[in-house]
């Protein structure tokens, strides 16, 4: 899968959630603004719009990260790189949790919709006709902003609304099988980006199509790998202290010292390929993290967690 964070160095931090901003991004910047230098009478106008959409990219971001903090979840990092942004988020496996941390991204750009609504309207009554370069900055900016929410929106995997489709699917279908259905979707919206990058000639539909296509190929194979975990019977001697679940029977479980799978509650905790023993399981239902001891019938074993 492709991984925004290559190339990409630390910009600053904000709430405890780290940017980063990728090198790739000043080259695209450069080669977008060179190509709109007839748009404004000075290119400083141009690099006033990328600017712009570099700073709504990082709202939309920042709002799936809080929002996923909001209900319980994990979120410290947000690229920024030239196919647009990415906040690297880890909701609590409930459907509830996982929607409103996807949908709080575009909801920034609704927001913003009456705010740059209203300076539109105020840039061409008051400054168009002395600096018509104000004026047509904030017009260009409120269509960016309807622009980026609209592709946003499009029901493809792995954008916003792909991935709100699927948790609105997780809702009826179940946490494995709404994955299955939102990455076949996925895949078929990736076709139509390839389609549309050969018939308008574009790099930048074709490198979208390529993430897409790579992020579906990396969802499909999770979506297979929930099947199992679904399908798999539970070991009803121990209970999840956190969501009271047993646990499943199967090597779903990887160790962070050797990269094995193994079924920790067969193995009381322990590593068969390097013999690393863990203080702690994941939970594969809820995904809390809990010492062994916590779980009904779990060995005390003093450790480093799993």
């Amino acid at each position: 899968m492709i991984d925004a964070r290559r190339g990409a160095f630390r910009l600053f931090r904000f709430a405890g959630i780290d940017v980063y901003l990728s090198w790739y991004w000043f080259i695209v910047a450069v080669i977008e603004i060179a190509d709109r230098s007839t748009a404004y009478s000075s290119p400083v106008w141009n690099a006033a719009e990328y600017f712009a959409l570099f700073l709504i990219v990082l709202l939309h971001e920042f709002g799936h990260a809080l929002a996923c903090r909001q209900v319980g979840g994990a979120a410290n990092q947000i690229v920024l790189w030239p196919l647009g942004g990415v906040a690297y988020v880890s909701p609590p496996p409930r459907p509830g949790a996982t929607l409103w941390s996807i949908a709080a991204g575009p909801l920034v750009n609704v927001v913003l919709l009456p705010i740059l609504f209203a300076l539109d309207a105020a840039s061409h009554g008051l400054a168009s006709s002395a600096s018509p370069d104000v004026a047509l900055l904030v017009r260009n900016i409120f269509y960016i902003n309807i622009g980026l929410l609209l592709f946003n929106l499009l029901p493809i995997y792995p954008l916003d609304g792909g991935q709100i489709l699927r948790s609105l699917l997780w809702f009826v279908l179940g946490r494995a099988r709404s994955l299955m259905v939102a990455t076949i979707l996925g895949f078929l919206g990736t076709a139509g980006l390839v389609v549309l990058a050969i018939r308008w000639q574009s790099i930048w539909f074709g490198l979208i199509a390529l993430y897409a296509g790579s992020r579906c190929v990396t969802a499909f194979r999770a979506a297979r790998s929930l099947s199992a975990i679904e399908k798999s019977p539970r070991r009803h001697e121990f209970i999840c202290p956190a969501c009271k679940a047993s646990p499943q029977v199967g090597d779903f479980w990887k160790c962070g010292r050797c990269g094995a799978m193994f079924d920790t509650f067969q193995t009381q905790a322990v590593c068969p390929a390097c013999q690393s023993q863990f203080s702690g399981s994941q939970c594969l239902d809820c995904g809390r993290q809990s010492p062994m001891a916590q779980w009904a019938g779990g060995p005390v074993i003093s450790s480093a967690p799993l």
